[in-house]
């Protein structure tokens, strides 16, 4: 079988049927990513394929340091052209990294690119991409309108003013682009500097003062509505683990008014505060329809010297060994009591957690199908192996069939063929298992149940407005 031809990842015929007769076909509904609203707005036009494919790409600077790459051509001075250089040097060593898969899989699908990429090809690569990005179909919204993404959800600040996300509703785009509610900003009372400069922020976005609890709770409740009125029905946070402590308004307060007043919270102090505002964020989700999203485990930056010199989200972050049940199953069970519990993905970062995960959801279903979702894999674990983990912990616990599927979770506009390797991916497992008799050869009874993971149940699930329902829009 040649490399990355039509039948990459698909390993028989029956996978084959499954992947070009219903999965293929599918459009895109993009729930989570991280793609900057402005350049959507002003429909960026990349200069060159390092503006569209190596800018801010830590995967890509974590492989080149492995191979021995200075700094310099990673997140240093080097120009775009020597920093791609690099990298092209780089790929022949990524062989059975799923690095080596996404890059020509993307040369592939964006420029038509099927040379490998190694440091012979690089120049002729780069001139070509580069005389592509000059044309109409490679600019952000181009790139959009190409991979057939119906809807995408951004992940902001409750902070932002969603200025880009107006101009964006206002422009008649085909693709409808909402926001998504990340108010991790809100938690760090330990970090009391950082956390009054946000602060600052959010007195000016909800046009309130803020100098005690509850004016905090009324000011997020404020966001929360406007980005309601702007189509947002998701909320996000990236936690280490789900804070879980039984915590009073009152000393939920008092906390509040020592790091308002440069004091940091202890790590006690911290947890019980995160654990009163996470169930306040909780409630408001819930009494909106919302989807409220849980990105657990992952260490950052524990590179001190790397992150003095270059920042965090780097290429410096690693998987955790946090301890997640018992936080995460109070946390569920405290809105339950309260019916109170909205629509949930919960994304685990560590594949020794996966089958506790799988397992926990299942406590708290009832009412929509899939109500708590166990996540795509993500981050360190968005690749073939770590995909199948994830699908084969949800069958074997849950209900594939009510799973809503891959998202892009990504800086990048070069990251939409990871939709693809996924649901390749998932048409060669369930395909071989009807090979093999563990599944029936029912073609179209499998068939429904990938494009419902492909589309169907997400489009179902989140329940996101037409944008000409938002803020009165009309296209």
């Amino acid at each position: 079988m040649a490399f990355l031809d039509e039948n990459f990842l698909l390993s028989t015929e029956t996978a084959r049927r499954l992947y070009f007769d219903y999965a293929e076909p599918e459009p895109v509904l993009d729930y989570h990513n991280h793609l900057p609203p402005r350049e959507i707005a002003e429909d960026r036009r990349f200069a060159n394929l390092f503006e569209i494919w190596l800018e801010g790409d830590h995967y890509k600077w974590r492989a080149m340091r492995a191979n021995g790459v200075e700094e310099h051509f990673c997140t240093g001075a080097a120009t775009p052209y020597e920093k791609f250089l690099a990298w092209a040097r780089t790929v022949p060593y990524t062989l059975r990294n799923p690095l080596y898969h996404w890059t020509h899989l993307e040369l592939q699908r964006y420029f038509g690119i099927k040379e490998l990429l190694d440091e012979r090809t690089a120049p002729a690569i780069w001139e070509r991409a580069n005389e592509m990005l000059a044309g109409p179909d490679l600019t952000a919204r181009g790139i959009l309108r190409r991979f057939r993404v119906t809807a995408l959800c951004t992940t902001d600040d409750p902070a932002d003013d969603l200025a880009h996300h107006k101009v964006i509703a206002a422009s008649g785009f085909s693709v409808a682009v909402y926001p998504a509610f990340r108010p991790d900003r809100a938690l760090e009372v330990h970090l009391p500097e950082r956390w009054n400069e946000w602060l600052a922020r959010l007195e000016a976005a909800s046009n309130r003062e803020i100098h005690k609890l509850a004016q905090l709770l009324d000011a997020l409740e404020d966001r929360h509505n406007y980005f309601h009125s702007l189509g947002c029905r998701l909320s996000d946070h990236g936690l280490t683990s789900c804070p879980a402590e039984d915590t009073s308004e009152r000393s939920a307060a008092e906390i509040f008014l020592k790091a308002r007043g440069g004091q940091a919270a202890s790590p006690g102090e911290h947890a019980q505060f995160a654990s009163f505002l996470m169930i306040f964020l909780g409630r408001l989700d819930a009494a909106k329809n919302w989807t409220k999203q849980l990105h657990l485990g992952a260490r950052r930056s524990v590179n001190s010297r790397m992150l003095a010199r270059v920042g965090p989200d780097t290429g410096f972050d690693t998987i955790g060994d946090f301890p997640q049940i018992q936080g995460l199953a109070r946390f569920l069970d405290a809105l339950e009591r309260e019916n109170a519990l909205p629509k949930m993905i919960l994304y685990n970062l560590n594949p020794s957690d996966n089958y506790a995960f799988a397992a926990l959801v299942g406590n708290f279903q009832g009412g929509v199908p899939g109500r708590i979702q166990f996540g795509s894999g993500w981050w360190f674990l968005d690749q073939k192996e770590a995909i199948e983990w994830q699908l084969n912990a949800l069958s074997n616990c849950g209900l594939l069939s009510r799973f809503i599927g891959m998202l892009t979770d990504s800086r990048s506009f070069m990251s939409y063929p990871r939709h693809e390797y996924f649901r390749r991916v998932l048409c060669n497992l369930i395909g071989a298992e009807m090979e093999r008799g563990e599944l029936p050869g029912d073609r179209e009874l499998a068939g429904r149940m990938i494009r419902d993971i492909c589309y169907g149940n997400a489009h179902a699930y989140l329940s996101l407005p037409e944008i000409s329902q938002v803020s009165g829009i009309r296209r």
